[in-house]
């Protein structure tokens, strides 16, 4: 079984995206791959609740516990190697990784991000791309590299800037096709690992 270990921070919706089409594809089945675990580095996270009743491994590791990022990094990967993933997707992890953990999961450590990569990497994204004039953004699904969003490419997904959009209806927009893309980018990649 190819295990996927997924890192979340907050709500988990891509998560719940992808734990849903693997339900509904059959991805155990079918392809042989599960979502193992869950993850998060903060206790309230409020997707580690619909992890649970997915029945799937939930653990929580707060960075505050550590001394520093690469403490807290190392001890992450301790608790994520338990599962021997196949892959690692970060899923509104709002972390940003040391660069040991990044060789660590080489190769098979992927994220999404909430614009048309190469343009707007790291934060406020939305608000940039209102404010640079687009007419359109969307969402990047990539392989993670030591350097910020700047892995190859996997999946993209485009959406309209509407005249009156602000950062939170254009966010809401980008994000429902960010649950469209990342569960097919991540079964893609699990398929490919064959």
């Amino acid at each position: 079984m190819k295990n996927i270990v997924i890192l979340i921070s907050g709500g988990g919706s891509n998560m719940a995206a992808i734990v849903r089409a693997a339900q509904q594809g059959q991805w155990a089945q079918r392809h042989g791959a599960q979502v193992a675990a869950v993850i998060s580095n903060k206790a309230d996270a409020k997707g580690l609740q619909f992890a649970q009743e997915n029945g799937i491994a939930t653990a929580v590791l707060d960075h505050k516990g550590f001394g520093s990022r690469e403490d807290f990094d190392a001890a992450l990967m301790q608790r994520i190697d338990q599962y021997q993933p196949a892959l690692v997707v970060l899923a509104g992890f709002m972390r940003i990784l040391t660069p040991g953990f990044v060789a660590h999961y080489a190769g098979q450590l992927l994220n999404i991000h909430p614009s048309l990569l190469p343009a707007f990497p790291g934060l406020h994204t939305h608000q940039r791309a209102l404010d640079a004039g687009c007419k359109f953004a969307g969402c990047t699904v990539h392989e993670v590299t030591q350097e910020l969003d700047a892995g190859p490419i996997l999946e993209q997904a485009v959406v309209p800037v509407l005249p009156d959009d602000t950062a939170e209806t254009l966010a809401a927009r980008v994000l429902t096709q960010e649950h469209i893309i990342y569960p097919r980018a991540v079964l893609n990649f699990i398929k490919n690992k064959s």
